[in-house]
């Protein structure tokens, strides 16, 4: 048998193989495929969108709107609906079981409508009940008793398309559930003032900022988008070109064609000239957004800046109690350092200490914070300065939340159902698509409880600590929940004792909490995001939960560790370096910000694009292979309360 040698039939083909992957632009290939997928997905979501009915009558002008009972139509300045499309939608809204109703106008600017599609999945927008509300910021019908529980003034005259763009984010707040948009064919958008791409800078900032993002992160995006596209097209090609000519397509390409709901009326001039608008619409973008964050930051922090130095004239000592000798789980004095971190949250001022016990493992801050230190470090996170940031995070969370309310599905249904640490009421929101016969009350030391319970997130709220309501709420539970709630708290073991006492015999009291024995943890060292410091006072290893649990009288049903993992090691990390490297320039606890304060935050936040990139992929694997081996970086414990 002859040899085979590297001259063969056989192994010819491997180096043109090889070749041939080294001539493929990748940049462009990246760039047609993103480019392609958000066709796709614009024209998908284009036949999704629900049409409402020809009317009864024609449609004519009217000097005012007909009343229909239980019904507001909200417009934006120069928006003059007729009275036949406004029964129609009342009567739509009535069939469908709305409560909220975005009206689109059939002749949307394409731009203005490829934003929507991108932000909006019609087909599953209205299931979403942690999910945004959005429109396009002409016409809105909302129910009277929605816009009275959101305490908004129906006869408020006519809005611009900013403030009805906010104003839609916020009325599905309180219709979860029941809120949808819908193509209004007699509807046009006429000119009032749009606020879109190709308008003025600052209408677009605020319109942007309305719905909750950021004009400037997108302005600098959109930006980098141009400049990478015309890279290709100068370095790659004919490969550079497709790209370019697919992205220059994409609004006929994704809005174009008879028979679909939406017919914008400026769809040739829109891809015949989108490069352009495109530049120029991200560069008076970037520069209005500039221009308000400044306006911002002289307006809205200046007290607030002034509160801080003031509080912060005494030092930080005082924000802290002495170090304790011994664990407060177990009472032994073999204590270690576990790690020792700034505040890498928000960049304030402190230094804080996680010990670890050597005979049970539990870990704890030590010193402590004091009441008044909690309250200054927990400030400005969850309200106020970082209050919308939180809600965005906890709003993205909705498969994590149903997860954990689908763990008591073996058990039962519930029929009472306390949620202890809700916040804004998140999970007991996202838990009703789970057991939407459960009553779901919450509990919370924040005013963000309140607010919940005039949601509708939570049937009653109740605010203040857990153990104050122990008697008032004795034995009327048959679930209560602590999720990633135990590990803020002074007191764990007094919790579990509350735990006990409020829930009913059989009942179960299901907790989550990140895990100090995760793999992470030790890899990661200060990086590690679960560490939370200053707000973590106490992180429990499971098997010292187990046995608290079984000293109250709860037998453990269930334990998940994979499950409860959440996808955030890597990225986390990233983001706690960059924060550590350049903090926040504008934090108003921080020094007064400088010119070179800022430049150097700019250059931190762009080198960590491509580690936050990378960190993404890497969480992704991690994710994978902690739902695998049931190993992740929390768990979730799920236990009976015993006895007749």
């Amino acid at each position: 048998m002859t040899p085979l040698t590297p001259l063969t039939p056989l192994t010819a083909p491997m180096p043109t193989a090889r070749l041939a992957l080294r001539e493929v632009p990748w940049t462009s290939a990246l760039l047609l495929a993103a480019l392609g997928a958000g066709t796709v997905r614009a024209r998908r979501r284009l036949r999704a969108l629900p049409v409402l009915p020809a009317p009864p009558i024609a449609p004519a002008a009217s000097a005012g709107l007909p009343r229909a009972a239980g019904w507001r139509l909200l417009t934006a300045q120069g928006v003059e609906p007729d009275a036949a499309t406004f029964l129609t939608a009342c009567a739509y809204a009535d069939r469908e079981g709305l409560r909220v109703l975005d009206l689109l106008p059939a002749d949307l600017a394409a731009e203005r409508a490829l934003g929507l599609l991108r932000l909006v999945d019609p087909a599953g927008y209205r299931q979403d009940r942690l999910g945004e509300g959005r429109g396009a910021g002409y016409a809105v019908l909302v129910a009277e008793e929605v816009l009275a529980r959101a305490g908004v003034d129906p006869d408020t005259p006519r809005r611009d398309p900013a403030e009805l763009l906010a104003l839609v984010r916020r009325l599905k707040e309180f219709a979860a559930d029941a809120t949808g948009l819908a193509v209004a064919p007699a509807l046009s958008s006429g000119r009032p003032g749009r606020c879109g791409p190709g308008t003025t800078g600052p209408g677009r900032v605020a319109a942007l900022q309305a719905q909750g993002l950021p004009p400037g992160g997108l302005a600098a995006a959109q930006l980098a988008g141009l400049a990478v596209l015309a890279g290709a097209v100068l370095r790659q090609g004919r490969w550079g070109a497709a790209a370019a000519g697919l992205y220059w397509l994409q609004p006929y390409l994704a809005l174009g064609g008879r028979g679909g709901p939406l017919h914008p009326a400026d769809l040739a001039a829109a891809t015949a000239l989108r490069p352009v608008r495109s530049l120029g619409a991200g560069l008076r973008t970037a520069a209005a957004a500039a221009a308000a964050a400044r306006t911002a930051r002289g307006a809205a922090d200046y007290a607030r800046a002034a509160s801080y130095r003031a509080e912060l004239a005494g030092g930080t000592d005082r924000f802290f109690e002495p170090r304790r000798p011994d664990c407060p789980w177990c009472g032994s004095r073999r204590l270690t350092v576990r790690v020792r971190v700034p505040d890498l949250l928000q960049g304030k001022p402190g230094r804080f200490t996680l010990e670890q016990c050597g005979d049970c493992g539990h870990v704890f801050q030590n010193p402590r914070l004091t009441l008044e230190g909690l309250e200054f470090y927990y400030r400005d996170f969850y309200d106020g300065r970082g209050g919308e940031g939180a809600g965005t995070v906890f709003g993205r969370l909705g498969a994590s939340y149903r997860a954990r309310a689908q763990m008591l599905r073996p058990y039962g249904a519930p029929a009472s159902w306390l949620d202890v640490g809700t916040g804004h009421g998140h999970f007991c929101n996202a838990a009703r698509a789970v057991w939407p016969g459960t009553r779901f009350d919450g509990l919370d030391m924040g005013e963000g409880v309140l607010e919940a319970e005039r949601r509708g997130w939570v049937a009653t709220g109740f605010q203040g600590q857990f153990p104050e309501f122990a008697a008032k709420l004795a034995g009327r539970y048959e679930v209560v929940s602590m999720y990633h709630y135990l590990e803020h708290t002074r007191d764990p073991l007094a919790e579990l004792d509350t735990a006990a006492e409020v829930l009913a015999p059989g009942g179960h009291l299901a907790i989550e909490l990140p895990d100090p024995e995760s793999r992470m943890a030790r890899l990661l060292g200060p990086a590690w995001l679960p560490w939370f410091q200053p707000q973590h006072q106490h992180l429990i290893p499971a098997a010292n939960l187990r046995e608290a649990l079984a000293d109250r009288g709860f037998s453990v049903l269930a334990e998940e560790h994979g499950a409860a993992h959440q996808g955030n090691d890597f990225f986390g990390a990233v983001a706690l370096t960059a924060t550590r490297l350049a903090p926040d320039p504008d934090r108003p606890w921080g020094p007064p910000a400088t010119p070179r304060s800022r430049v150097l935050a700019g250059a931190v936040r762009v080198a960590a694009l491509p580690c936050l990139a990378g960190a993404a992929v890497l969480d992704a694997v991690r994710t994978a292979a902690a739902r695998r081996t049931d190993g992740g970086n929390a768990y979730r414990m799920l236990a009976r309360k015993e006895g007749a």
